[in-house]
Protein backbone atom coordinates (compact mmCIF):
# COMPACT_ATOMS: atom_id res chain seq x y z
CA UNK A 1 0.00 0.00 0.00
CA UNK A 2 1.31 3.65 -1.24
CA UNK A 3 0.49 6.39 0.89
CA UNK A 4 0.94 10.02 -0.53
CA UNK A 5 2.39 12.50 1.61
CA UNK A 6 -1.37 14.34 0.43
CA UNK A 7 -3.19 11.38 1.47
CA UNK A 8 -1.81 11.50 4.97
CA UNK A 9 -2.02 15.05 5.33
CA UNK A 10 -5.85 15.10 4.68
CA UNK A 11 -6.00 12.67 7.28
CA UNK A 12 -4.86 15.36 10.02
CA UNK A 13 -7.54 17.84 9.03
CA UNK A 14 -4.56 20.77 9.31
CA UNK A 15 -4.65 21.13 13.13
CA UNK A 16 -3.01 20.18 16.57
CA UNK A 17 -3.65 20.51 19.98
CA UNK A 18 -4.08 23.58 22.19
CA UNK A 19 -1.20 23.24 24.93
CA UNK A 20 1.26 22.66 21.54
CA UNK A 21 0.87 25.85 19.97
CA UNK A 22 0.99 27.27 23.83
CA UNK A 23 4.35 25.40 24.27
CA UNK A 24 6.03 26.42 21.13
CA UNK A 25 4.70 30.14 21.50
CA UNK A 26 6.25 29.81 25.06
CA UNK A 27 9.09 28.79 23.48
CA UNK A 28 9.60 31.16 20.86
CA UNK A 29 9.38 34.39 23.40
CA UNK A 30 11.72 33.11 26.10
CA UNK A 31 14.32 32.91 22.66
CA UNK A 32 13.45 35.16 20.36
CA UNK A 33 13.62 39.34 20.99
CA UNK A 34 10.56 40.07 18.11
CA UNK A 35 9.83 41.16 15.26
CA UNK A 36 11.29 39.42 11.61
CA UNK A 37 9.77 36.23 9.80
CA UNK A 38 8.66 32.72 10.68
CA UNK A 39 8.45 30.09 8.69
CA UNK A 40 5.77 27.63 9.72
CA UNK A 41 6.37 24.22 7.83
CA UNK A 42 4.13 21.89 7.69
CA UNK A 43 1.58 24.13 8.79
CA UNK A 44 -2.24 22.70 8.58
CA UNK A 45 -4.49 25.56 8.58
CA UNK A 46 -2.07 28.02 10.22
CA UNK A 47 -3.68 27.79 13.75
CA UNK A 48 0.02 28.25 15.35
CA UNK A 49 -0.56 31.90 13.95
CA UNK A 50 -2.85 32.78 16.40
CA UNK A 51 -0.67 32.15 19.07
CA UNK A 52 2.37 33.75 17.80
CA UNK A 53 1.06 37.29 15.42
CA UNK A 54 2.15 39.74 17.85
CA UNK A 55 5.81 38.01 18.21
CA UNK A 56 6.72 38.45 14.35
CA UNK A 57 6.30 40.95 11.47
CA UNK A 58 5.42 38.37 8.78
CA UNK A 59 3.66 34.55 9.04
CA UNK A 60 4.58 32.10 6.29
CA UNK A 61 3.14 28.56 5.97
CA UNK A 62 4.07 25.63 3.94
CA UNK A 63 2.18 22.57 3.49
CA UNK A 64 1.17 19.67 0.74
CA UNK A 65 -2.14 21.04 0.51
CA UNK A 66 -3.79 24.07 1.81
CA UNK A 67 -6.39 24.39 4.35
CA UNK A 68 -9.20 26.29 4.62
CA UNK A 69 -8.91 28.97 6.90
CA UNK A 70 -5.09 29.43 6.59
CA UNK A 71 -4.49 33.09 7.80
CA UNK A 72 -5.52 35.96 5.23
CA UNK A 73 -1.92 37.95 7.01
CA UNK A 74 0.09 34.69 5.96
CA UNK A 75 1.89 33.86 2.76
CA UNK A 76 1.37 30.27 2.04
CA UNK A 77 3.89 28.09 -0.45
CA UNK A 78 2.77 24.73 -1.35
CA UNK A 79 4.99 22.17 -0.80
CA UNK A 80 5.40 18.53 -0.74
CA UNK A 81 7.97 18.12 2.33
CA UNK A 82 8.51 14.58 1.31
CA UNK A 83 9.79 14.91 -2.21
CA UNK A 84 10.61 18.67 -2.69
CA UNK A 85 12.17 21.57 -1.20
CA UNK A 86 9.95 24.62 0.37
CA UNK A 87 10.02 27.50 -2.16
CA UNK A 88 11.66 29.75 -0.33
CA UNK A 89 15.45 31.22 -0.64
CA UNK A 90 18.12 30.25 2.23
CA UNK A 91 18.21 31.61 5.43
CA UNK A 92 14.73 33.75 5.02
CA UNK A 93 13.40 32.75 8.44
CA UNK A 94 14.37 34.65 11.86
CA UNK A 95 12.94 31.30 13.19
CA UNK A 96 11.42 28.09 11.45
CA UNK A 97 8.63 25.65 13.37
CA UNK A 98 7.32 22.54 12.37
CA UNK A 99 4.51 21.40 14.56
CA UNK A 100 3.70 17.93 14.72
CA UNK A 101 4.95 17.25 11.19
CA UNK A 102 8.24 15.10 11.52
CA UNK A 103 6.10 12.18 11.65
CA UNK A 104 4.51 11.93 8.73
CA UNK A 105 7.78 12.33 6.71
CA UNK A 106 9.70 9.68 5.37
CA UNK A 107 12.98 11.25 6.05
CA UNK A 108 13.48 13.16 9.59
CA UNK A 109 16.75 13.90 8.86
CA UNK A 110 16.53 15.18 5.38
CA UNK A 111 13.49 17.41 7.35
CA UNK A 112 15.54 18.79 9.80
CA UNK A 113 17.90 19.94 7.26
CA UNK A 114 15.30 21.86 5.20
CA UNK A 115 14.38 23.56 8.89
CA UNK A 116 18.06 24.58 9.09
CA UNK A 117 18.45 25.37 5.71
CA UNK A 118 15.59 28.12 5.96
CA UNK A 119 16.59 29.09 9.06
CA UNK A 120 18.82 32.46 9.75
CA UNK A 121 22.19 32.55 11.41
CA UNK A 122 21.14 32.88 14.87
CA UNK A 123 17.71 31.77 14.55
CA UNK A 124 15.86 29.35 16.13
CA UNK A 125 14.46 26.04 14.60
CA UNK A 126 11.46 24.26 16.68
CA UNK A 127 9.84 20.85 16.25
CA UNK A 128 7.07 18.71 17.97
CA UNK A 129 6.23 15.62 17.71
CA UNK A 130 4.27 12.61 19.66
CA UNK A 131 6.10 11.95 22.80
CA UNK A 132 7.11 8.34 22.47
CA UNK A 133 8.07 8.44 26.36
CA UNK A 134 4.83 9.00 27.94
CA UNK A 135 3.36 6.71 30.21
CA UNK A 136 0.71 6.15 27.70
CA UNK A 137 2.60 5.45 24.94
CA UNK A 138 5.13 2.91 26.94
CA UNK A 139 1.84 0.97 28.33
CA UNK A 140 0.73 0.66 24.63
CA UNK A 141 4.36 -0.50 23.38
CA UNK A 142 4.09 -3.03 26.23
CA UNK A 143 0.40 -4.20 25.68
CA UNK A 144 -0.35 -4.18 21.80
CA UNK A 145 3.47 -3.78 20.78
CA UNK A 146 3.22 -0.72 19.23
CA UNK A 147 3.33 3.27 20.02
CA UNK A 148 0.36 4.83 20.54
CA UNK A 149 0.86 7.80 18.29
CA UNK A 150 1.54 5.13 15.68
CA UNK A 151 -1.48 2.51 15.81
CA UNK A 152 -3.38 1.34 12.23
CA UNK A 153 -6.70 4.10 13.33
CA UNK A 154 -7.76 6.44 11.23
CA UNK A 155 -5.64 9.69 12.21
CA UNK A 156 -2.89 7.70 13.10
CA UNK A 157 -1.27 5.45 10.84
CA UNK A 158 -0.59 5.51 7.94
CA UNK A 159 -1.00 9.12 8.65
CA UNK A 160 2.20 9.04 11.24
CA UNK A 161 4.70 7.07 9.79
CA UNK A 162 8.09 7.71 11.91
CA UNK A 163 8.13 7.44 15.43
CA UNK A 164 11.14 9.11 17.13
CA UNK A 165 12.20 9.30 20.75
CA UNK A 166 13.57 12.06 22.71
CA UNK A 167 17.33 11.03 22.47
CA UNK A 168 16.07 10.63 18.45
CA UNK A 169 15.46 14.22 18.08
CA UNK A 170 18.42 15.90 19.86
CA UNK A 171 20.52 13.76 17.51
CA UNK A 172 19.38 14.88 14.34
CA UNK A 173 19.54 18.12 15.93
CA UNK A 174 23.12 18.17 16.36
CA UNK A 175 24.12 16.36 13.20
CA UNK A 176 22.46 19.55 11.89
CA UNK A 177 24.70 21.60 13.57
CA UNK A 178 22.29 23.02 15.78
CA UNK A 179 23.40 24.68 18.93
CA UNK A 180 21.73 25.40 22.43
CA UNK A 181 19.26 22.08 21.79
CA UNK A 182 16.93 21.95 24.55
CA UNK A 183 13.57 19.51 24.65
CA UNK A 184 10.46 20.22 26.81
CA UNK A 185 7.02 18.77 27.02
CA UNK A 186 3.16 19.91 26.87
CA UNK A 187 3.01 19.12 30.29
CA UNK A 188 -0.72 17.75 29.18
CA UNK A 189 -1.23 13.91 28.50
CA UNK A 190 -4.52 11.29 28.57
CA UNK A 191 -4.71 8.63 31.30
CA UNK A 192 -4.12 5.15 30.17
CA UNK A 193 -7.54 3.86 29.21
CA UNK A 194 -9.64 6.17 29.41
CA UNK A 195 -10.06 9.92 27.95
CA UNK A 196 -9.43 12.28 30.47
CA UNK A 197 -5.88 14.16 31.12
CA UNK A 198 -3.80 13.75 34.10
CA UNK A 199 -3.61 17.02 36.62
CA UNK A 200 -1.71 19.82 35.84
CA UNK A 201 0.06 19.72 38.87
CA UNK A 202 0.60 15.61 38.27
CA UNK A 203 2.10 16.63 34.28
CA UNK A 204 4.63 19.09 35.49
CA UNK A 205 6.27 17.10 38.25
CA UNK A 206 6.55 14.35 35.87
CA UNK A 207 6.46 16.09 31.92
CA UNK A 208 8.31 13.25 29.83
CA UNK A 209 5.85 10.34 31.48
CA UNK A 210 2.67 12.52 31.31
CA UNK A 211 3.32 14.45 28.31
CA UNK A 212 1.70 13.44 25.08
CA UNK A 213 3.90 15.66 22.83
CA UNK A 214 7.60 16.74 23.05
CA UNK A 215 9.01 19.72 21.34
CA UNK A 216 12.73 20.05 20.75
CA UNK A 217 14.53 23.73 19.78
CA UNK A 218 18.00 24.34 18.80
CA UNK A 219 19.99 27.68 17.23
CA UNK A 220 21.75 28.15 14.06
CA UNK A 221 25.23 29.10 15.21
CA UNK A 222 26.84 32.17 13.79
CA UNK A 223 29.94 31.59 12.14
CA UNK A 224 32.56 34.18 11.45
CA UNK A 225 31.16 33.97 7.70
CA UNK A 226 28.01 35.35 8.69
CA UNK A 227 29.49 38.12 10.75
CA UNK A 228 31.30 40.29 7.68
Amino acid sequence: MVVTTLARAEQTHGTSGVAIYQLVAAVLTARHSGGGTVVDVGCGRGELYQYIKGRFGSYAGTDVLRYDGFPDEGAFHLTDLDSGRVALPDAVADCVVAVETIEHLENPRAFARELVRLVKPGGWVVVTTPNQLSLLSLLTLVVQGEFNGFRERPGLYPAHITALLEIDLRRIFRECGLADVAVEYTKSGRVPGISRHWPRWASRLFPRRLSDNVLVVGRRPVSNGDRT
